[in-house]
């Protein structure tokens, strides 16, 4: 009974252990994403107030350039803190890094960001398992996914991930963590979601290089037009979905 009652307690031990680690995890990343949140706001809003003028958008550039790797640094960590966090929404970031580096460079740099957050994550979820994920995801859902059927089916998770991945407004950030939990290879899933995310990222991307170019209708051309090629593919692969497994898919993840 003693040896019993000593491996229970060693039991709740690891697990209150395991707890305070991931408060104090949560505290910091969260500390750490407000500060960058805060900084980023001083040093950007007075620059994008005068972003409506010619004077004005030379100047955002030029500011942007000079930071070097400080503004690089910015910007990653905004995106850090919307992939692990859920607070901010991707495509003001995009927008910003095609304001930056441009349409091609913008789109290198948050690509290049999502690959390293992602793969970050789904090795942390694939270490620490579930217990990581509901620390920063909401339980129930988490919970919905995993007994989804659909999300448990090796021959399909793959499609079903790229699928996901493609269409705008799905919670992305929230499939990374999923793709720790269902099975998926590591270097298939990071090649799936990198390459299924292209059309959403370029296309923010490019819209913020012709929105700094004062050349707003052509922002909203560029980025419509790759939704609408977008739209078009998913229609096409729903009409061969004969088990309407892609429906499946999006009601658990919803």
């Amino acid at each position: 009974m003693n040896q019993k009652n000593t491996k229970n307690e060693l039991v709740d031990t690891k697990k209150t252990l395991h707890k305070k680690q991931m408060k104090i995890l949560k505290i910091i990343i969260t500390i750490l994403v407000i500060a960058i949140i805060i900084g980023a706001l001083i040093y950007l809003i007075p620059i994008m107030k005068n972003l409506s003028t010619t004077e004005g958008r030379i100047e955002f550039k030029n500011k942007i350039q000079n930071t070097g790797l400080l503004g690089m640094l910015l910007l990653f960590g905004l995106q850090i803190a919307q992939v692990f966090l859920f607070i901010l929404p991707g495509e003001p970031i995009e927008i910003l890094a095609g304001m930056c580096y441009g349409g091609i460079g913008g789109t290198i740099f948050i690509i290049a960001s999502v690959v390293i957050i992602s793969t970050t994550i789904f090795l942390l979820v694939r270490k620490l398992g579930q217990k990581f994920v509901y620390e920063f995801c909401d339980k129930e859902k988490i919970q919905k996914i995993e007994n989804s059927k659909v999300f448990q089916d090796p021959k399909r998770i793959e499609i079903i991930m790229f699928i996901l991945f493609l269409i705008p407004g799905t919670p992305k950030d929230l499939l990374v963590y999923i793709a720790g939990l269902v099975p998926i290879k590591p270097l298939r899933f990071i090649l799936i979601s990198t390459i299924a995310r292209i059309p959403s990222i370029a296309s923010s991307t490019f819209a913020g290089q012709k929105i700094l170019e004062g050349n707003y209708k052509t922002a909203l051309i560029v980025y419509g037009a790759i939704i609408i090629i977008v739209f078009a593919f998913i229609f096409i692969m729903n009409k061969f979905d004969k088990n309407k497994v892609t429906k499946e898919a999006m009601r658990a993840i919803k």
